[in-house]
């Protein structure tokens, strides 16, 4: 998905689309390279002002398009997929930090110069510019470090330390001052370096209130857009070629190899997408949290895109590192984005510095939304806060498993699974289960419950099983009075279910099932599992499985328990030898239990996607916040982290949006499932390195070999990232299937 979430924002980006290929066609732009690099300004950049692309993000009463910046993002994105040459980004981001300044004549005269069409660039604070006070103005020394956009700039931004530990922001004339052009990476659009020789800036000419980190950041945000059009660009060129390019007699689209890798691409596509525009929406927000945006965008956009675009290079083989493919001019593009940010060691330590003590607040804001349904929820849960489980815990000793008069009104109200159509949800839209989340969430002493594995299962009864067994099944489950597993894994039939071997055979009254179940999570305490067992040997692998609910007290019923790793035994061996199965058990038609499966995992993916919203780098926060010689590498190895699961989460924003806005919902849900894995090998692997000798010890506070014995539980469970990978390059990219 690209940036644009709303209707107006995908048809300026494929406006945006339009006009690279009438104006600016990559086979045009091959020619003019050297014009490019002279800063000379593109022949169309009068059409592209008259079309208001460059100030989108302008108000109205400057002569701009009155946008926010997440529109202007789109803008870049957009022109960055389609390289379309010039000083599009500079002149956007000398428009973004204008913006943070106060209201003054010379803040009000850039911007309407800009609105106008004229060209500019940004020269933020570095050590080599200086400013000393004058007696009309100050006089500005040094020579700025390379930036994108100088040599076509008709005005620059820029800003010189002074004496007093300030800065001072100014605009001049780029003819007022020496530009020395650079032979540039990026083929098409220009570099330099800016030369102050005594250079004097008048009063009138200075700019006040910028925040110099919300500068920096404002333009990492949209640098982080453009690198993110470029990833996209990636994306879909490699998979019309894995699709199109034939060996050994078959596309390569069908190598799982190069299936999977493309696969990898789009996570990290999708990734960069929702970092950077979370970058710019948080422009409004407070400082620390657009700084940790800011930094998250340039780590999983700008920074990576110089790899991924290498990456793709690959998958096309030798022709991809020829001239005349255009591939080489995304790369050389990719390697400047992230060129000018910096080193991205900094950014990731200033992003652990931020998130140490501070997190991102992804909180959609729904103001007074559905206020009557607010005022609802808030009273069932106010009177829920009188109310005390005191029961037995079925599911395990977790205060989200407690039953009792609080568990039984949350579930009798709908709460526990508020989508569900009543009786047993409140058929929430989006909007109402976001205003329950924030409900829930305003009472901290209010345990939400959890329904377990039985929040997978359950929709599958509420839409295939007979109304009598829905009401004998449902409510008690809801109470948390019946617990559930999951007997779908077989010994040689994990992910792939269309391969299981156990058998159900019809017998008088209902159905005689025999087979052997794996890794089956709390079989050990369940009261009824959901199984799938073959009933048609003889029909297709996909057409002839029954989904059928077990209790799991029959006769035939052999639970042995796995030990982990760990020590601890959460998973199960089952043994089923001529268990009967009543026909009002069977859920659906006897042949239909493969479809009923793949919602059911569908409801697995999402569930376990959420988990990264549990906080799973808190040894890494202590390290980091704890002086000695391993706390810069601690805040380094912490941003990183942080930067990966920001991004996840703001893919789930995103995706939330989606969904408020009435689309249907999309890939997200098995993209976050790989990259909450990624995430979490990345934050143990981390952790293990910094912690040391620690991890000699099994048993420490705070944790750290403990949660890392329980990872692989996490990385298996729902699809292995090898099965999601095919799934997403299949049914996503539309790769051919081997």
């Amino acid at each position: 998905m690209p940036i644009a979430l709303t209707p107006e924002q995908k048809a300026l980006t494929e406006a945006v689309r339009e006009f690279t290929a009438r104006h600016a066609p990559i086979d045009k732009t091959r020619h003019v390279f050297d014009e490019l690099a002279a800063g000379t300004v593109p022949h169309w950049w009068d059409e592209l002002v008259a079309s208001g692309f460059h100030a989108v993000h302008l108000p109205e009463r400057i002569g701009g398009q009155g946008g926010e910046l997440v529109d202007t993002a789109c803008v870049i994105e957009a022109a960055a997929q389609s390289l379309l040459p010039g000083p599009l980004l500079s002149t956007v981001s000398a428009g973004a930090v204008a913006l943070l300044a106060e209201t003054s004549p010379a803040a009000e005269q850039l911007l309407r110069d800009l609105a106008a069409g004229a060209t500019a660039a940004v020269v933020l604070p570095n050590d080599a510019v200086r400013a000393v006070p004058v007696d009309d103005g100050w006089q500005v020394t040094g020579v700025s470090p390379v930036a994108l956009g100088l040599c076509a700039a008709h005005l620059i931004l820029a800003a010189a330390h002074t004496d007093d530990g300030g800065v001072l922001w100014f605009v001049t004339d780029a003819d007022s001052v020496v530009i020395e052009p650079e032979h540039g990476t990026d083929l098409t659009t220009d570099v330099g370096r800016a030369r102050f020789d005594g250079h004097h800036v008048a009063g009138d000419r200075r700019l006040t209130g910028i925040d110099t980190e919300s500068a920096r950041c404002a333009v990492a945000a949209l640098t982080a857009c453009a690198a993110a059009g470029t990833i996209r660009w990636c994306v879909d060129a490699v998979t019309e070629h894995l699709r199109t390019r034939e060996q050994f007699g078959k596309p390569i689209g069908t190598f799982q190899a190069l299936q999977h890798r493309a696969a990898d691409l789009l996570i990290s596509s999708e990734l960069a997408t929702a970092a950077a525009w979370d970058a710019v929406r948080s422009a409004g927000e407070s400082p620390d949290q657009h700084a940790i945006a800011a930094a998250t965008a340039v780590l999983m956009a700008a920074a990576p895109a110089p790899e991924l675009v290498l990456d793709t290079l690959t998958m096309f083989g030798a022709i991809g590192f020829t001239w005349e493919h255009d591939l080489h001019l995304y790369w050389r593009r990719a390697t400047a984005l992230a060129a000018s940010l910096g080193p991205a060691t900094r950014w990731r330590r200033r992003l652990g510095e931020l998130t140490r003590t501070t997190a991102r607040d992804m909180t959609v804001r729904l103001g007074d939304a559905d206020g009557d349904f607010r005022a609802q929820i808030r009273e069932i849960l106010d009177e829920a806060m009188g109310l005390r489980n005191d029961g037995p815990r079925h599911q395990g000793d977790y205060a989200y498993f407690a039953t009792g008069a609080q568990r039984t009104a949350l579930a009798d109200a709908g709460l526990l699974a508020p989508h569900w159509p009543a009786p047993w949800g409140l058929d929430a839209t989006p909007r109402q289960q976001l205003i329950i989340d924030e409900e829930f969430a305003a009472r901290p002493d209010l345990v939400r419950p959890s329904l377990g594995i039985s929040e997978w299962i359950l929709p599958s009864l509420i839409s295939a099983a007979r109304p009598e067994v829905r009401d004998r099944l449902i409510p008690p489950t809801l109470r948390g009075e019946f617990a559930w597993c999951q007997l779908f894994s077989e010994p040689s039939a994990g992910s792939d279910l269309a391969s299981l071997t156990t058998r159900a055979t019809k017998v008088d009254g209902g159905w005689k099932i025999n087979g052997h179940k794996i890794w089956t999570s709390s079989a050990h305490h369940a009261h009824f599992g959901a199984l799938l067992a073959r009933t048609d040997p003889d029909a297709r692998k996909h057409r002839g499985i029954g989904y059928f609910v077990v209790d799991m007290q029959s006769d035939g019923v052999d639970v042995q328990p796995i030990r982990q790793a760990t020590g601890d035994a959460h998973f199960n061996e089952v043994f089923l030898t001529d268990v009967f199965v009543p026909d009002e058990m069977l859920l659906g038609e006897p042949t239909a239990g493969w479809s009923l499966a793949i919602a059911t995992m569908a409801q697995e993916r999402v569930a376990i996607g959420n988990y990264v919203h549990n906080d799973r780098a808190g040894v890494l926060r202590i390290l980091a916040d704890t002086p000695g010689p391993d706390q810069d590498a601690a805040l380094g190895a912490l941003g990183d982290v942080d930067a990966y699961s920001n991004a996840i989460k703001a893919l789930g924003v995103r995706e939330t949006l989606r969904l408020l806005d009435g689309q249907h919902s999309g890939p997200a849900s098995s993209i976050a499932k790989v990259a909450t894995a990624a995430m979490l090998r990345r934050t143990f692997a981390a952790t293990l390195e910094l912690t040391g000798d620690t991890a000699l010890v099994q048993d420490t506070e705070p944790p750290v070999v403990q949660p890392y014995l329980h990872l692989p539980a996490e990385l298996v469970g729902g699809g292995t990232r090898e099965i999601q990978l095919n799934i997403i390059a299949q049914m996503v990219l539309g790769l051919p299937r081997g």
